[in-house]
């Protein structure tokens, strides 16, 4: 299969540039699956797993956090908002995270920002899959 340029970036960097046959991530609208010579295009993506496939095996997977996909023959670059390697996430403070977002949203008080609670999570049980294997 061909092959094509995949780069991750964050607003602290690169965290991924790495040549691949597909890419899958989840977009707003649905999962989306990028092969070479696909369509350009551009597409806000939502927390979750992004998965990078070189010899028809899953080479590397990534937890983001939303951000964009764009698409060009050759290339696809992901700006997210955060984001880390499987190998590279610190399970005990993702899980530190999901306990401490499950308590506000349990808590009824008003000064809780209940969107926040949700999307924190969101985010920090999409780390803990990533980590996990969990796709």
């Amino acid at each position: 299969m061909k092959t094509f340029n995949v780069n991750i970036v964050t607003p602290d960097g690169p965290v991924v540039d790495t040549n691949v046959e597909l890419v899958s991530a989840k977009a707003q609208s649905g999962e989306l699956g990028i092969m070479a010579g696909h369509v350009p295009m551009v597409a806000p993506l939502q927390i979750g797993a992004v998965r990078l496939v070189l010899g028809g095996n899953t080479s590397e997977v990534v937890a983001i956090s939303g951000g964009f996909l764009e698409v060009r023959p050759d290339q696809v670059t992901i700006l997210a908002q955060a984001a880390e390697k499987a190998e590279n996430i610190d399970v005990a403070r993702a899980k530190e995270a999901q306990m401490r977002a499950e308590r506000r949203l349990q808590d009824k008080q008003d000064h809780i920002d209940f969107k926040r609670a949700e999307l924190a999570l969101k985010r920090a049980t999409n780390r803990i899959n990533v980590s996990q294997g969990k796709l």
